[in-house]
């Protein structure tokens, strides 16, 4: 298919018109105009001021993302027949998109030993069966995980869930995206989050965009980037892959942008794969050398600078060229534009994070900030572009293995004392189950099978549980292909379905209220409602907790006040419906919360890659234009001109290196695993690095984790690309063979 020259736009526009006409314009307009969070990105947007507005209350503030969530709440019911005519291998046919396409859950489901098909429950056999394994299993064989798409209040009812059960083993989808984030920010700053609000990417005159492609998976922050090089502002992007929405983008609820398009990127590197540590270190050498550093600040608001200088005057710029994949000219260019800012905001996603380096990455972006004095003041700061709309929120009410001395202590005041064991991680804790260490885990939303690296690893060790436990609205490949020896399916409601208000954290801190609304599906329960009720007939009467008590929302608000620092408002939300900053988080004056008071410069060395053998490549995995996280909503990527999925995506000279050509089928391969017939497609990818598209690709992403905050190194896997052995060595897919492709999907899904 043809690569647009532009994000946005028109496409954008015609995908939300074809959504509501398949839906109903004013049943649609209705959803998405709710008083309700989006379900989507951590940008934020709707709460009490409306649906499609922002905390500054501007209107429309609505991307296509936001489109596709809500459409696929508004799927009709899956039916027990389909249940009962197809089987579980016939499920692993069908694809992502396939699966979330097939409809809503409705119905408790059950796979038990042996069985070939789902089977459809009631929901009291279902809590039952849950509540009696939970009873068996010891505590510490028992896991929790969250997705970030589940709300403050459910999350917490987790956490109190896994404590008063006897267990640490919980953990959310932070750990595979942003944790790195949190404890190189926590590490350097003192706090784990954005030190920026909204109002200050709006005030800012450069901002720094490392390690990610927000065209595709943030569509609304394109607006402040518009905004931000109307004013004369500067944007520069560090991505190994040429992004065209990022170099260009059609911002739909602007009129001239529409016509004419925006020019994003003021400056776009291109480093290698890994490379991100030199081409940092690289700037700071520059910005010391000409004496373009905020000494006063350093001077008074940091400790450790003199590290820093040392090491960049030891590095040489052949050094720094030869680790970053870029030219010396490129790196001082960049630093000396960076000198003349005078408010710059450094924003990153989990092209930083999925590294064995991760929080070294983290922690070098900080230290640029620091060496210029841009933390601690308006319009300027760090800002990591969270994922999932809640998954910040997740972390802040205690959904951790590891929890603050002072939430162990409030604890404490309600009757709960935390296990004295070590808490697994979610890469722990599918490891131990994989050694047969684990009997029971509970998935509260998302797909932990589909998010894993190693994607054989993870069916394995899924599939040792006595008993697995999903609550989701929707199919996934982790009900298809992440079984434990018993399954439960619960369906739940959507956030905007919910009978009682939900609260939900965004990655600037702001904690809004949904006001849910009426199901629209019959059968589909309250995921806190399905929390207590497991906690009832787990745990019963008589401990700290009532569990009845606790299907009432605002009581487990009271509860969060009570016992989360900074969540105090919280506590009234319900009645007042005042959204609010948490406080402490945003920083505008250089005191930073760490026991000296100041920031921390860290001086981590440039990480060694290991040389790349003749036929190579550095593998990093992405989300396409129409998905969202593992959630795949559309086999195309408009933006990058591919009408498939199975695809690799290659610099034009290692094709031509690799002796291959544009459509030919390869297999790639590395320790782990072997993807056969995955077609070539040239691409402008820094040279020596390859993409493929998430979560397909798992299955090449090794177990290697950065050793702090336990994030795999999915944008890292070292693979061989080999023609692939059946027909010709050089048989090419042509045309029919792509419409064939897109055919068999089109089949499969009538059989929905």
């Amino acid at each position: 298919m043809r690569k647009v020259k532009s994000g946005g736009g028109w496409q954008a526009v015609r995908y939300g018109l074809r959504k509501a006409q398949e839906l109903g314009p004013l049943r649609f307009y209705r959803a998405l105009s709710s008083r309700n969070a989006c379900k989507t990105c951590a940008l934020g947007m709707g709460g009490q001021l409306g649906g499609m507005r922002n905390e500054a209350g501007r209107f429309p503030e609505v991307c296509k993302k936001s489109f596709q969530a809500m459409a696929a709440d508004m799927q009709g019911r899956i039916e027990p027949r389909f249940f009962e005519t197809y089987s579980i291998d016939q499920l692993k046919g069908l694809s992502s998109r396939e699966l979330e396409m097939c409809g809503r859950i409705v119905d408790p489901l059950i796979a038990g030993p042996g069985d070939t098909h789902y089977r459809v429950a009631t929901w009291d056999e279902a809590l039952d069966l849950i509540g009696g394994r939970l009873k068996d299993a010891p505590p510490e064989r028992s896991f929790f995980y969250c997705s970030g798409r589940s709300s403050n209040e459910a999350g917490f009812l987790l956490n109190l869930l896994a404590r008063a059960y006897g267990t640490n083993h919980i953990s959310n989808c932070s750990y595979y995206c942003h944790q790195a984030s949190g404890v190189g920010l926590t590490d350097s700053l003192g706090t784990g989050t954005s030190t920026v609000a909204l109002e200050d990417v709006e005030h800012c005159d450069m901002l720094f965009l490392i390690g990610g492609n927000p065209a595709s998976n943030h569509p609304r922050l394109m607006t402040l980037l518009m905004k931000l090089r109307s004013r004369g502002g500067k944007v520069i992007v560090v991505n190994p892959v040429k992004e065209t929405g990022l170099v260009n983008f059609k911002v739909p609820s602007n009129v001239v942008s529409m016509l004419f398009g925006t020019e994003i990127a003021s400056g776009y590197l291109q480093p290698t794969i890994g490379g991100d540590i030199a081409l940092f270190a690289g700037m700071a050498k520059r910005l010391i050398e000409r004496d373009a550093v905020s000494k006063e600040y350093i001077s008074e608001h940091t400790l450790r600078y003199e590290e820093v200088r040392q090491y960049v005057a030891s590095l040489t710029w052949e050094e720094v060229e030869a680790a970053s994949g870029l030219s010396r000219a490129q790196v001082q260019d960049v630093a000396d534009q960076y000198a003349k800012s005078k408010r710059a905001i450094f924003s990153w996603t989990m092209g930083i994070t999925h590294h064995e380096h991760g929080v070294e990455n983290v922690q070098w972006i900080v230290n640029l900030a620091l060496l210029r004095g841009m933390i601690g003041k308006d319009g300027a700061g760090v800002m990591p572009i969270r994922g999932h709309s809640n998954v910040q929120g997740l972390g802040s009410v205690g959904v951790s293995p590891i929890l603050k001395k002072a939430a162990l202590e409030r604890l404490e005041t309600i009757g709960l004392k935390s296990p004295d064991f070590s808490g697994h991680d979610t890469l722990a804790a599918m490891e131990a189950g994989e050694r047969g260490e684990m009997d029971f885990g509970l998935c509260l939303g998302g797909n932990l099978y589909g998010a894993n690296p190693d994607s054989n690893f993870a069916a394995k060790s899924l599939g040792q549980l006595e008993v697995l436990v999903y609550m989701n609205t929707t199919l996934n490949t982790g009900h298809a292909h992440g079984l434990g020896k018993t399954t439960v399916i619960l369906p739940v409601l959507a956030r905007d379905e919910e009978p009682q208000s939900t609260t939900q954290e965004s990655m600037f801190n702001y904690v809004r209220l949904s006001d849910g609304g009426p199901a629209r599906h019959e059968g589909p329960r309250s995921e806190v409602a399905v929390l207590a009720d497991i906690a009832f007939r787990a745990l019963g009467e008589g401990g700290p907790l009532d569990w009845s008590k606790l299907h009432d929302h605002d009581e487990i608000r009271k509860l969060i006040a009570r016992l989360v620092p900074g969540f105090e408002e919280l506590e009234s939300i319900g009645e007042t419906k005042r959204e609010f900053h948490i406080p402490g988080r945003i920083l505008h004056e250089p005191k930073f919360p760490t026991p000296s008071g100041r920031a921390l410069f860290r001086a981590h060395p440039i990480p060694k890659n290991a040389p790349l053998g003749e036929r190579q490549l550095r593998l990093m995995t992405v989300r396409s234009e129409g998905q969202f996280n593992s959630v795949v909503y559309e086999e195309q990527d408009i933006y990058r001109g591919q009408e498939r999925r199975d695809v690799i995506l290659m610099n034009a000279r290692d094709i031509e290196r690799l002796d291959l050509h544009a459509d030919q089928p390869v297999t790639v391969r590395n320790e782990v695993g072997t993807m056969r017939n995955i077609v070539v497609r040239p691409f402008d990818i820094a040279e020596g690095c390859a993409l493929m598209y998430y979560p397909e690709a798992n299955v090449l992403v090794p177990r290697k984790t950065d050793p702090r905050s336990r994030t795999p190194a999915f944008k890292a896997a070292v693979v061989t690309v080999e023609p692939s052995t059946f027909g010709t060595m050089f048989e090419l897919i042509r045309p029919g063979t792509l419409t064939s492709h897109q055919a068999s999907s089109r089949d499969r899904m009538k059989s929905c």
